[in-house]
């Protein structure tokens, strides 16, 4: 079936991330619900790096506005960014500005600390 999302007329969704005591923004597009394969968009605040963590699955990432901060370097819009499952990673935005990203997971989403 034929799904059709008006993202720009959606509210943010506040996400408050206890870990990072920062709030992050998204909004959730699509969800398969057999393979829990998942489509949003997320806004991650100027400043806000979400620290060293895991995932049990690959994660990939769109620049859409802003710039994308990761271990492996920095990427504004346009570039595409996938993250295996199992790496360790951290990303974010820059000091300065907001960073707004397409993400999209292969399975269920699930984050794990590196403490």
């Amino acid at each position: 079936m034929l799904t059709v999302i008006d993202a720009n007329a959606q509210p943010w969704e506040e996400r408050w991330n206890e870990f990072l005591g920062r709030t992050l923004y998204r909004k959730n597009l699509v969800t398969d619900p057999d393979t829990g394969m998942e489509v949003r968009i997320v806004k991650y605040p100027a400043g806000v790096i979400n620290k060293l963590h895991t995932h049990p699955c690959a994660h990939g990432m769109y620049v859409l506005e802003g710039t994308l901060v990761t271990h492996a370097g920095a990427y504004g819009p346009g570039h595409f960014v996938w993250f295996p499952e199992g790496e360790t990673m951290e990303h974010g935005a820059t000091a300065e500005q907001d960073v707004v990203v397409l993400f999209i997971t292969n399975k269920p989403f699930e984050i794990h600390y590196v403490k």
